[in-house]
């Protein structure tokens, strides 16, 4: 008989999409992948060539529960030169199982029964299933074409109460890739500032940036480094999502309590994989321009592509690899919407109420497949929703 706590958690409707459009591949049917949030670009070869290396020298025992001291030094040293932000790797860094490990030591480690945390609707779905499983309460601030996919700072005082103890920030955004003003997480700093909030930062998409679109981070505010826990990684920038490493960085006051509980969750991240996220760092950045060159174009293609179809309509995403669709004039809802698709065009997406209630009436599509494959797909939605 599954908990109590158990029973509070939610399915992933990103997962549920991916599960169905399996059972269709194994039939032999073709479908198009636009539903996980994966870049679809091999690792960079240096990065996979140094944790090869990791493992031939037989650095694959027990490393540090914070993670290899080398590449907390390294992560320290990308804080320092990209946002001017000092970090001690010996106390203010932890290597995480991905970003996923960080929302969940965060809440876990500062967050009571009863207790309230705001996060983005529509946002990542890991933030309200981490907080219902721990009897946190999940206020949802709005993120929708009203306010340009901008958080309201206005919205976010009046949704919050002496019960409030965090604000969860998601930039660039997922599911809509909209990138948050430097104007708006000043109001949101000094909301902080105000009424004591930790501020979790998930800042997974940092570099996956089309200009003239610029990512700030809300720690490099005035006084905010204090307020706030960074959470970032490697999944996305470098495409390695299998390699499931991340990383949160904090005052110590917030990494010793996240420590603790890491150290009894998962002991430490994989030894030989952090090697390779060292090379990700110190090395070429060439393959990570390239990518996010090619994802520019992919984005262009797709949204220029979608606007022309009747009944359906998407705001232009400055980052992220996410097109949020909103469907609601076709007089269908997020999940039938991704049903048709993935049943009369074989195109597989996620409906936006998966990413919370102002997700109702749209989908998230990820272009995470070859140009070819979008504009397949592009013909494969037109073609379904005209019959």
């Amino acid at each position: 008989m599954e908990s109590i706590k158990a029973q509070r958690l939610p399915y992933s409707g990103i997962r549920v999409m991916f599960d169905a459009a399996r059972k269709l591949e194994q039939r032999g049917e073709e479908v198009i992948h636009m539903e996980i949030g994966r870049p679809d670009f091999d690792t960079p070869a240096h990065v996979v060539e140094a944790a090869i290396e990791a493992l031939r020298a037989g650095k694959h025992h027990y490393c540090p529960n914070a993670g290899v001291p080398e590449l907390r030094a390294a992560i320290s040293s990308k804080y320092a030169a990209e946002f001017g932000l000092e970090y001690n790797p010996e106390s203010e860094i932890i290597v995480t199982n991905g970003v996923a490990e960080g929302v969940y030591l965060a809440v876990n480690a500062f967050l009571n029964p009863g207790d309230q945390v705001l996060i983005p609707d529509p946002g990542w779905l890991n933030y309200e299933a981490v907080a219902l499983t721990n009897y946190v309460e999940p206020i949802g601030y709005s993120l929708t074409q009203s306010n340009a996919f901008q958080p309201d700072p206005d919205e976010i005082e009046r949704k919050s109460s002496s019960r409030t103890k965090m604000l969860i920030l998601t930039s660039p955004s997922n599911p809509i890739g909209s990138v948050t003003k430097r104007e708006i997480l000043e109001g949101l700093a000094a909301l902080a500032v105000k009424h004591g909030w930790i501020v979790l930062s998930d800042e997974i998409y940092d570099r996956i940036i089309y200009p003239p679109a610029v990512h700030h981070s809300i720690a490099c505010l005035p006084g905010m480094q204090e307020h706030t826990i960074l959470l970032n990684g490697f999944s996305k920038t470098w495409s390695m999502t299998g390699w499931r490493l991340g990383y949160a960085l904090g005052p110590r006051k917030f990494i010793d309590p996240m420590l603790r509980y890491h150290l009894y969750l998962l002991t430490s991240a994989n030894t030989f994989a952090q090697w390779g996220a060292i090379a990700a760092l110190k090395g070429t950045q060439e393959p990570v321009h390239a990518m996010v060159a090619e994802f520019q174009k992919r984005r262009d293609c797709l949204y220029e592509g979608i606007n022309k179809i009747p009944g359906v309509s998407c705001a232009r995403p400055d980052g992220a690899f996410y097109l949020f669709l909103d469907v609601k004039r076709t007089g269908m809802d997020g999940y039938t919407m991704s049903r048709l698709l993935l049943e009369k065009a074989g195109v597989v997406t996620v409906a936006g109420e998966s990413f919370g209630s102002n997700g109702a009436g749209h989908i998230r599509l990820a272009y995470t497949c070859p140009l070819n494959k979008l504009q397949r797909a592009l013909s494969k939605i037109e073609s379904a929703l005209k019959r």
